[in-house]
């Protein structure tokens, strides 16, 4: 039953009471529903995939003190496993980096293999 306008005045409610009380509601209300939404847990890390090729020097340690060919190059790259090779002239300065898929092969000015490693 709607209220009359005596009634109404007896609960001595003014009209802007009646306006305002709803006003300062309505921004409670709209945030009283939000709630942050449910995150998943992260996915687990994909485990790094081995590398096609690992070098292994041990098997081409035969090549030090034979001739430093094209040939030989070749053939110690096969048995290293490696997928570079990397010559090192006499007296050169070479980069630290290290790479598990290289093998790298010294010389010296009588174009002798002096070492082969791994890096």
């Amino acid at each position: 039953m709607p209220l009359s306008f005596q009634r109404w005045a007896k609960l001595k409610v003014g009209p802007m009471r009646l306006i305002a009380t709803p006003l300062f509601a309505l921004p409670l209300t709209a945030c009283a529903g939000y709630a942050e939404p449910e995150t998943a847990p992260p996915a687990p890390p994909v485990p790094a995939a081995p590398p096609e090729y690992v070098c292994n020097a041990a098997p081409a340690q035969y090549h030090i003190g034979h001739d430093a060919t094209q040939g030989m190059g070749a053939a110690i790259l096969k048995e290293s496993g490696a997928r570079t090779l990397r010559w090192g002239p006499p007296r050169t300065a070479w980069t630290m980096d290290y790479r598990q898929d290289r093998v790298n092969v010294r010389y010296g000015d009588d174009m002798k293999i002096t070492e082969v490693s791994c890096g």
